[in-house]
């Protein structure tokens, strides 16, 4: 498999498919990756009601808690070429953006005006180990998962973009394929992408004979027995 880009309808079924399910399916097409490429703390999912956010993953740090050392000028400068790094390359896009300050979430990068504004420019949502405020105002289906909520946005500024970056424990480089929703967020190497789907069905065709005795109403340990007999002979 190449690392060409995944079309609308792969990226569909991707959407289709839980986190905890797609990392499931990585145990099976990449289980050298079993224990890294994901979150390993909590993340805030201000609206765990959509459905999981699939898209090449856009890196950048920021952090809030101290002025700015650069004039408004500079500052303005190094946004607008943040916004075309974001335009360019495989779309849709997932945010990652580490915060780099002592307490992360001091400040804020998320809110009415730059969940608009990454929307537009193809961004499906963002994880980050920062904060997110305005939920009430956000843009209608932009999903935000974050270390924290909060309500002010401090001194936030952008520290650098296009970089590695790492969010709750998952290590992201520019152009990662990122798959995350209520549960967080995973990396899907790119040359195993396209197995996945197929890969999340064993698993839950393997799931399933258990599943079945748990709720059969005559569950014994000699029934959980045969369930799993069965299930290791699912291929």
């Amino acid at each position: 498999m190449t690392d060409t880009p995944l079309n609308d309808q792969e990226l569909s079924r991707l959407r289709e498919i839980d986190t905890p399910t797609i990392c499931n399916a990585l145990e099976i097409v990449s289980p050298e990756r079993r224990a890294r490429g994901f979150t390993v703390r909590h993340l805030h999912c201000a609206f765990p009601e959509l459905p999981p956010i699939v898209g090449y993953a856009r890196t950048a740090r920021i952090r809030a808690a101290t002025p700015p050392s650069a004039g408004n000028e500079d500052q303005t400068a190094a946004r607008l070429a943040y916004y075309r790094y974001i335009d360019a390359g495989a779309g849709p896009t997932v945010m990652v953006i580490e915060d780099i300050d002592t307490t992360p979430g001091y400040g804020s990068w998320w809110g009415e005006v730059h969940s608009n504004v990454h929307q537009a420019l193809g961004a499906l949502g963002v994880v980050t180990s920062g904060s997110v405020r305005d939920l009430d105002m956000i843009a209608e289906g932009f999903q935000l998962i974050s270390g924290s909520v909060g309500p002010s946005h401090a001194w936030v500024q952008l520290v650098d973009c296009g970089g590695e970056v790492n969010v709750h424990g998952m290590v992201t480089r520019s152009g990662d394929l990122v798959h995350a929703d209520r549960h967080g967020a995973v990396i899907i190497p790119h040359e195993v992408a396209r197995d996945v789907p197929a890969a999340a069905e064993l698993c839950m065709r393997r799931e399933k004979p258990i599943l079945d005795a748990c709720k059969s109403g005559d569950f014994s340990v000699a029934l959980i027995e045969k369930a799993l007999a069965e299930a290791g002979e699912i291929h």
